[in-house]
């Protein structure tokens, strides 16, 4: 009598596991269904106390000398945020990030208002699932559409989490100073 118990639950609790696996898949697939809609929108500024990065840096520094910020938009709300800046070369501290956009910055006034030709991205956060990895990827796109940007580096901070986050989203490493590291995402 037990062996028949067996063979008889058996059965149910594969339909039980089926229907549990519909059910969630349901349910991760609305979850990022706000991916879809959203949108890169130019920002004169941000909260920069929700910044987990470099929450020290103003929204002066995050707007001048051909810097800019860019967010993620759906239905009237950001949901990531990614600051760079315009340089002709890899920073390797925020003071180098200074120094070289405004020295891009400087150099475009004498040339053709383009600022740079690589996009520093020095900080990135999100506040729904699945924002950073998307806002990477817009941005990614847009400085591929433009005609004076080459590269797409990262300033991280010197953190595992960083460094997992840029693996895992198609970064390559290209340096680790002292107290940054930098990526280069050279196709997403």
């Amino acid at each position: 009598m037990i062996k028949v118990k067996k063979k008889f639950l058996k059965p149910r609790i594969k339909a039980r596991f089926r229907k549990n696996k519909k059910e969630l898949n349901k349910k991760i697939k609305n979850f990022f269904d706000w991916v879809k809609g959203a949108e890169l929108v130019h920002l004169k500024n941000c909260n920069t106390s929700e910044d987990p990065v470099r929450p020290e840096l103003d929204n002066d520094f995050r707007t001048s000398y051909g810097r800019k910020i860019y967010g993620v938009k759906y239905k009237g709300e950001i949901h990531a945020v990614m600051c760079f800046a315009f340089t002709n070369k890899i920073p390797k501290s925020v003071k180098e990030l200074d120094l070289l956009s405004k020295d891009a910055f400087l150099q475009s006034a004498m040339r053709d208002q383009k600022v740079g030709k690589i996009a520093i991205a020095y900080t990135v956060w999100s506040k729904k699932k699945g924002g950073g990895k998307l806002i990477v990827k817009e941005v990614f796109k847009m400085i591929k559409k433009s005609n004076h940007l080459n590269r797409l580096v990262t300033l991280s901070p010197l953190t595992e989490m960083a460094r997992k986050f840029h693996l895992r989203n198609g970064a390559v490493e290209v340096r680790v100073n002292e107290n940054t590291q930098n990526f280069e995402y050279k196709k997403l």
